[in-house]
C-alpha cells in the first residue's frame, strides 16, 4: 500500500491543489488531531459516562476476550443522542450500557464515550476524564458553531494543566478561520499570549499561534521582544521564526523590512531554514496581511536572486505577483546556472511561460538551445497560476524600496496587483489546506529531477484521524536542504514551482476561479491528469479505508 500511494503522490498533490481546503486561524501552525466537538460530529451519540463496575476477573489467569471484557458504564450527561439513547420507560440520563473496557479504574471514574448506530449503538474506547474535563465536554454542544464567541471559550485553556483540554483548545484555533480569530481582537488575553511566547517550555506549533494572536492584538511596545528573537542566536528561541517575524512586520511595518532582509535574506551565509522563514513570512503579508504593499516586498524577495542556489524559492511568487521586471535577471540565472543552482532553470521557464510581455516568449525560444530537456519539463507540469489579491493597502511611494538595495532589488516598476475583485475586506472566500500540508523534499541534483519535488505527500492524514487522548503535537517532517521549519505552512518550495501551487500560509488563499489551472502545448499533458488525478483520489480513498479498518477500536453493542 505504501508504495502504491508513493506511486501516486505526485497527482495527488495536484488534486489536492485544486480542492478548497479547510481555513486555518494560524497561518505558520496546524492541528494535531479532531478536536473533541469534531468527535461528536462523527459519532450518532455522545456521553459522559460513570464506570460502575469492571469486567468479571477471568478463571484460571486467563486473558479477557472481547466478549468477556465489558465493563458497566451509567451515562451521567448526554451530550449527543438523546433519542437514540432514552427508552420508552426511562430517560437516558441514568441508563447502564456495556463497553468493552481493559483498564483498572475505580469505580465511579468518569469517562468520554462515543457511540456509533450500527444498528445498535456500539461504543468506541472510553477516553478518561476528571470532574473538571467532564464539565468542559458538556458546554461544548451549547457553543456557537463558529465566530469569535465560540474562540473566546477556548483561549481560556490554552496551556492548562489537563493536556486534553490544552490540546483542544489549541486545535479549536489552529483550524478556525484567521477573520474569526482576527474579530477576537478586543477580547484576547495580550499579556498571557507575551508570556507563553516567552516560555520555553510551549512547544514551537502552540508558539506560533500565540504570535499571531499577538500580530493581531499587539502593538509596538512589542517589538523589543520580537527584535530579540529574531536576532537571536539560539535555535530554541527561534522555533518559530516564521511566526516571530510576520508578527514583527505585522506590528512594524515597512520599517521592519530592512533588518529581516540584512539579517535573512542579503546575508550570503545566513542558515536555510532562517532564510526560508523569513520568505514565508513575506509570503504570508504579501496574500493575507496589508500593513506592506506588495509593490515593496515584492522589491524584499527580489533580493534572493543574488543568492543563485536558493533563487528557486521566490521565483514562483515573484510569477504570481506578476512581478515581470525581473525576467532579464532570471534569464541570466539560467544561463550561468551551475551544479550548485541548476533546478532554478524549471522555475525560471515557467516565470517566463506565465509572463505576457512579447520579449518572454523569445527568451524561451532563446534558452531551449541551451537545455531543451528544461523546457520539455516544464511543458509537462502546471504552469504557475495568478496569485490571490491581497486585502487592499495603501501604497507608500518612498517605502517601495529596501534600504541600500542593490540592483537585484530596484523598484519593481512591473509589478501589477492582481484585479480588485479578487480580494476581500478581510479574507478572500477560499482557503489553502493546512498543510497544511507540511511537506518533506530534498533539493535535486539536477533540473531533469527537479519535478520529483512535487511528490511529497502531506503527513497530517494519520493525525488527523486519531483520537483527542491519543495524539500530541509534534513538528512535521523537515526538508533536507538542511531542515525547513516545522509548520504546517511550510510546504516545499520546489513543490510549489512544479504544481504551480503557493505553499499553503494560513486561511486566507487564492479564489476558487485562481486556482485553476491552464494545461497548454501538450495535449498528451490534459489526458494524462484527466486519468490519473480520479485514480489517485481512488487510491487515496481506498488506503484511508484499510487504515481505518486495521486501526478500528473495540467496540461492543450498547
Amino acid at each position: 500500500m505504501r508504495r502504491m500511494l508513493s506511486k501516486w503522490t505526485l497527482p495527488l498533490c495536484v488534486a489536492l491543489a485544486l480542492v478548497p481546503a479547510a481555513a486555518l486561524a494560524c497561518p505558520f501552525c496546524s492541528g494535531v488531531s479532531l478536536t473533541l466537538s469534531e468527535e461528536m460530529k462523527t459519532a450518532t451519540a455522545a456521553v459522559v459516562g460513570k464506570l460502575v463496575s469492571l469486567p468479571p476477573a477471568p478463571a484460571d489467569g486467563q486473558p479477557l476476550t472481547g466478549a468477556d471484557s465489558k465493563a458497566v458504564f451509567e451515562i451521567v450527561t448526554v451530550l449527543k443522542g438523546e433519542d437514540l439513547l432514552k427508552t420508552a420507560d426511562a430517560p437516558a440520563v441514568g441508563r447502564q450500557i456495556d463497553v468493552i473496557y481493559f483498564g483498572q479504574d475505580e469505580p465511579g471514574k468518569l469517562f468520554f464515550l462515543l457511540g456509533n448506530d450500527t444498528p445498535n449503538v456500539s461504543w468506541a474506547t472510553p477516553i478518561p476524564l476528571t470532574e473538571r474535563s467532564a464539565e468542559y465536554a458538556a458546554k461544548l454542544p451549547g457553543l456557537p458553531e463558529t465566530g469569535a464567541d465560540r474562540l473566546a471559550f477556548f483561549q481560556d485553556y490554552f496551556e492548562d494543566t489537563e493536556e486534553l483540554l490544552a490540546r483542544d483548545a489549541y486545535d479549536e484555533f489552529a483550524k478556525a478561520p484567521y477573520i474569526e480569530v482576527k474579530q477576537l481582537k478586543e477580547r484576547m488575553q495580550h499579556d498571557k499570549l507575551v508570556a507563553r511566547i516567552k516560555d520555553p517550555n510551549v512547544s514551537p506549533s502552540r508558539r506560533r499561534l500565540y504570535l499571531t494572536m499577538l500580530g493581531v492584538c499587539g502593538s509596538k511596545d512589542d517589538l523589543p521582544l520580537l527584535e530579540e528573537i529574531v536576532k537571536s542566536q539560539n535555535p530554541e528561541q527561534k522555533s518559530a521564526l516564521d511566526a516571530t517575524i510576520a508578527c514583527y512586520l505585522t506590528l512594524n511595518g515597512v520599517d521592519g523590512l530592512p533588518l529581516i532582509e540584512e539579517l535573512f535574506l542579503k546575508k550570503p551565509d545566513a542558515e536555510y531554514t532562517d532564510t526560508y522563514a523569513a520568505i514565508m513570512a513575506l509570503r504570508f503579508h504579501g496574500q493575507e496581511e496589508s500593513q506592506i504593499p506588495r509593490e515593496r516586498l515584492v522589491a524584499s524577495l527580489r533580493l534572493m536572486l543574488d543568492r543563485p542556489e536558493l533563487a528557486d524559492l521566490v521565483i514562483p511568487d515573484l510569477a504570481r505577483w506578476q512581478d515581470w521586471s525581473a525576467m532579464d535577471r532570471l534569464v541570466q540565472l539560467f544561463k550561468e546556472a551551475d551544479e550548485q543552482s541548476s533546478w532554478v532553470r524549471v522555475p525560471v521557464i515557467k516565470y517566463l511561460k506565465e509572463c505576457p510581455l512579447p520579449e518572454a516568449k523569445a527568451h524561451i525560444e532563446e534558452l531551449a538551445k541551451i537545455d531543451p530537456k528544461v523546457v520539455q519539463q516544464a511543458n509537462s507540469f502546471f504552469p504557475l497560476v495568478g496569485a490571490p489579491a491581497p486585502p487592499a493597502a495603501a501604497a507608500d511611494p518612498a517605502a517601495t524600496e529596501p534600504a541600500a538595495t542593490d540592483t537585484a532589488a530596484t523598484a519593481p516598476a512591473a509589478v501589477t496587483n492582481p484585479p480588485a475583485e479578487g480580494a476581500a475586506s478581510e479574507a478572500p472566500a477560499d482557503s489553502t489546506p493546512p498543510a497544511e500540508t507540511q511537506a518533506a523534499t530534498d533539493k535535486p541534483a539536477e533540473t531533469a529531477t527537479e519535478p520529483a519535488a512535487a511528490a511529497t505527500a502531506p503527513e497530517e492524514a494519520s493525525t488527523a484521524a486519531a483520537s483527542p487522548a491519543e495524539s500530541s503535537e509534534a513538528p512535521a517532517a523537515e526538508p533536507a536542504k538542511p531542515a525547513e521549519p516545522a509548520s504546517a505552512a511550510e510546504a516545499s518550495p520546489a513543490a510549489t514551482a512544479a504544481v504551480g501551487t503557493p505553499p499553503a500560509t494560513g486561511a486566507i488563499a487564492a479564489p476558487a476561479a485562481e486556482r485553476a489551472v491552464e494545461i497548454r502545448e501538450n495535449p498528451w499533458t490534459t489526458m494524462f491528469w484527466v486519468l490519473a488525478i480520479p485514480l489517485a483520489v481512488g487510491v487515496v480513498l481506498m488506503g484511508l479505508l484499510l487504515v481505518i479498518l486495521r486501526g478500528q477500536r473495540p467496540s461492543a453493542s450498547a
